[in-house]
């Protein structure tokens, strides 16, 4: 579905925009970034066909500067008349020690953005669950994405809208590849295994040093995602290092690995169930 903007979304959007912004730069270089990140986001909204006008979005904001830089361009995307949906922000306090319960509520309610706390000990759950030296990321966020559906599904949410972006698409991709065996990535766009809920990546095609730059300028409350004592050397870890030392060599490869994804031949690869090579050599 392609979005229009109204001329009076235009004029609106020209004249003034949500107070998320009042604080925010107003220098040349920031405008720039802020474009981008509406642009891009918008691309992959498009070109993905995550819209449904009337509906409502549950957008999951852990406190990263993913999940702020998510909320902020949605809801700059929804003031410039150009996101006909409903948002609605949520967090999960998993019961991590020394999390900081009042940042999100406090920051949520001051902007007047609707939003849902709430609270579910999985951290007590995952230090229970998972051996001493292993890495707690993969069972913490099943359980954190099921309890985020059943709270889309109270709150009347068609859609489940993450922070994912460019490099976690790519980071996925060649874990998957190097240590999975497949090729496979985080779509854009998917429904869930109950198949009631859509889960909507719009950050998809945003780079990540233009989020952490984003997210400075914009001076949001960070909550650092060290909380449960996070275990460094994790293969994703290992992943960004290996594109950010490509992308140091080869400037413009990340865009370019980006594109290959949207841009399969099946043909050309080794999977049967994708291309009937046995056809072929039949026909021929």
């Amino acid at each position: 579905m392609t979005i229009h903007q109204t001329p009076e979304a235009q004029t609106q959007a020209e004249s003034a925009s949500h107070r998320l912004f009042a604080d925010a730069p107003s220098s040349v270089e920031f405008n720039k970034l802020r474009k981008r990140l509406l642009r891009l986001a918008r691309q992959a909204i498009e070109d993905f066909s995550m819209v449904t006008p009337g509906e409502r979005w549950l957008v999951a904001l852990s406190g990263g500067k993913d999940s702020y830089g998510l909320l902020s361009v949605l809801l700059d995307l929804k003031w410039r008349g150009l996101l006909p949906v409903d948002l609605i922000a949520c967090n999960l306090d998993q019961g991590q020690p020394n999390f900081p319960k009042h940042i999100l509520p406090e920051y949520l309610s001051r902007l007047g953005i609707p939003h849902r706390i709430e609270y579910r000990d999985t951290y007590s759950v995952v230090t229970d669950k998972v051996p001493e030296n292993h890495t707690y990321c993969s069972l913490c966020s099943r359980l954190r994405r099921g309890h985020l559906y059943r709270i889309a599904r109270e709150e009347g949410c068609a859609a489940l809208v993450l922070g994912h972006h460019r490099e976690d698409i790519l980071e996925t991709f060649f874990m998957n590849l190097l240590h999975g065996g497949r090729l496979a990535a985080m779509p854009p766009k998917l429904v869930n295994d109950d198949g009631d809920v859509k889960v909507l990546r719009p950050l998809a095609f945003c780079a990540e040093a233009d989020l952490a730059k984003f997210s400075e300028a914009m001076r949001f409350p960070i909550i650092p995602c060290d909380l449960c004592g996070s275990q460094e050397g994790l293969q994703r870890n290992a992943m960004k290092t290996m594109l950010t030392d490509i992308e140091k060599r080869m400037p413009g490869r990340k865009d370019t690995m980006i594109r290959a994804l949207s841009n399969v031949r099946p043909s050309h690869l080794l999977d049967r169930k994708l291309f009937d090579f046995a056809g072929l050599l039949e026909s021929g």
